[in-house]
């Protein structure tokens, strides 16, 4: 009798190892799934879009705009200083790492709400109809930043009659004309991309004007109280869009000429074949 006693306690504690054994091993399965869902979450996380600002970039004290004209269809700029020349390359172009133009530094023309035009020679052919108009022209560096200074840009409310300026006259109030981004990006210049303004007759701060950015209409927005070029990372392939709104001190939409301004551009992966 004590020996069948001993049997059945040997053979319930087997009972009870192999029970256990058995449940420990499920238990350690379902952390190595929870593992391996957290790695995958970690190795491949949400892009996120971010703004923010660039950091300094070269200078060109003496650049500026001596005079312009726009007669029979034609622009002629005549750039002074020793410092900036247009088509070459901008010194830390290699460091901003952001799409910049081979063909080198060039005056950017926007006429109204339209996307700048690149010109690379002081003297172009450019058609405007007759008919008011707000022009902005400012020197760019290489990879497309605006030269913020008072004598480098040329900011005119103009009447164009027959291919040419018949009146031209300083903008009074307060404008925003949008710049960068534009166009197609591919590759590697998909990663970080220059958004740049340029502010007529205001001042950006924190008790006066700002600038509201809206990306894809609420995706990110953000309000950026100071005058200065910006990187933007993180967007989607694709179509994207961006929409510039000039603020008051009171965080309300300025009354001013085409306020606000927006655009479509394109991001595009490499898909260029390599070769072996």
């Amino acid at each position: 009798m004590k020996q069948m006693k001993n049997l059945f306690g040997l053979w319930a504690m087997a009972i009870m190892f192999i029970w256990s054994c058995g449940t420990h091993t499920d238990q350690s399965a379902a952390g190595t799934d929870d593992a391996s869902t957290a790695a995958l979450e970690t190795d491949f996380p949400t892009a996120q879009i971010k703004i923010y600002e660039a950091p300094p970039s070269q200078e060109f004290p003496d650049a500026h705009i001596e005079s312009w004209e726009y007669k029979d269809g034609t622009f002629k700029f005549v750039i002074g200083g020793e410092s900036y020349q247009l088509g070459v390359q901008t010194p830390d172009a290699p460091q901003r790492m952001c799409a910049n133009s081979a063909k080198g530094q060039h005056i950017h023309l926007i006429i109204d709400n339209k996307p700048y035009a690149a010109k690379y020679e002081p003297e172009f052919a450019y058609e405007i109809e007759n008919g008011e108009h707000y022009m902005l022209a400012f020197l760019s560096r290489s990879y497309h930043e605006s030269l913020k200074t008072p004598q480098a840009h040329v900011a005119q409310k103009i009447t164009v009659k027959d291919g040419s300026v018949v009146k031209a006259e300083d903008i009074e109030g307060p404008m925003l004309f949008y710049s960068r981004p534009k166009g197609t990006y591919v590759g590697d210049d998909t990663k970080k991309l220059l958004l740049d303004f340029y502010i007529i007759n205001a001042e950006l701060g924190p008790d006066s004007y700002k600038v509201k950015v809206d990306v894809n209409d609420g995706q990110f927005t953000t309000i950026l109280d100071k005058w200065a070029p910006y990187f933007i990372e993180g967007l989607p392939m694709g179509d994207n869009k961006i929409r510039l709104t000039l603020l008051d001190k009171d965080g309300q939409p300025v009354d001013a000429p085409l306020n606000p301004v927006e655009r479509v551009f394109t991001l595009k992966p490499d898909n260029t074949p390599q070769v072996q």
